[in-house]
């Protein structure tokens, strides 16, 4: 992934994400389990083809070895800008509770069903709310009483669950992400959404978070990572009336998640073979 800008000029050049491309896929499952031990980090089916988008080019030159041993392959570099544009064309808000999810801000009008209008641009890097797990944990910040609290999301991404976080009422909302080009994505949201002032954004890795950092600390992860890191997300949530969240696992995952983190789930919902939990924590 690369881009570069200029200051002086106020100009850009749009990120360009590695990609393979795999003509006419006759067998997605299989790909996508040939596929899985380069952890791509996006896959955008198409009429007589599939993409599947990778970290690094690295990646995704090993990935194009290994495919093109069974199908006929291209690696591609898309950029962000016309992913972007794409997604804005095709993508209509999504509605999960009170809040709803709008692609771009000419979207963005009034929903009877909805009460909170959040706008979060399409990003091949980043979510948008439209993916099972981001909607997941959307519905469980909704059952949780934020007001006066502190929201910890580990692995902001776009940030929308920060935004949302603060929109339902949470006295600060901070959203952390290894990776700098989320938190510019993330900052970038946060500008399309005024009503938000209580988020901040940083650079920062869930393995320096002090313990007893906020009263409810968000992992919207991988069921890998959940399990390394639970004691870590554990450790950071205060306890009473707070709570873990956290999505990214799939339904095979769960007990594996569940015994790492030890802890009481006292909610849990399956989406599309997804599932998300809250955890108290005392």
């Amino acid at each position: 992934m690369s881009g570069t800008c200029s200051i002086a000029s106020k100009t850009c050049l749009a990120k360009n994400y590695p990609a393979v491309e795999v003509a006419a896929p006759g067998d997605l499952d299989l790909i996508l389990a040939i596929a899985d031990d380069f952890s791509p980090t996006a896959v955008e089916e198409r009429a007589d083809a599939v993409r599947l988008f990778f970290a690094s080019a690295a990646a995704r030159d090993a990935a194009l070895t290994t495919l093109a041993s069974r199908f006929r392959v291209e690696p591609i570099d898309v950029s962000d800008e016309d992913w972007a544009r794409r997604s804005q064309e095709h993508l209509s808000p999504v509605t999960v509770g009170r809040i709803t999810i709008f692609p771009n801000p000419e979207s963005r009008i009034p929903n009877p069903k909805s009460q909170i209008p959040i706008v979060i641009v399409p990003s091949m890097g980043f979510g948008t709310g439209h993916h099972a797990t981001t909607r997941l944990c959307l519905a469980a910040l909704q059952t949780i009483d934020l007001d006066g609290k502190t929201v910890l999301d580990v692995g902001t991404g776009s940030g929308v669950l920060a935004i949302a976080a603060d929109r339902l009422g949470a006295a600060r909302a901070v959203g952390i992400d290894i990776d700098p080009d989320a938190i510019q994505s993330a900052n970038e949201n946060l500008l399309l959404n005024p009503e938000a002032q209580r988020v901040s954004f940083a650079v920062g890795d869930l393995n320096v978070v002090n313990p007893g950092t906020a009263d409810v600390v968000i992992g919207n992860l991988s069921g890998a990572l959940l399990v390394r890191s639970a004691s870590t997300l554990l450790a950071a949530a205060r306890g009473g009336g707070g709570g873990v969240i956290v999505s990214g696992l799939q339904a095979h995952e769960r007990e594996r998640v569940r015994d790492a983190l030890a802890s009481p789930v006292v909610w849990e919902r399956e989406d599309d073979g997804w599932l998300a939990l809250i955890l108290s924590v005392e």
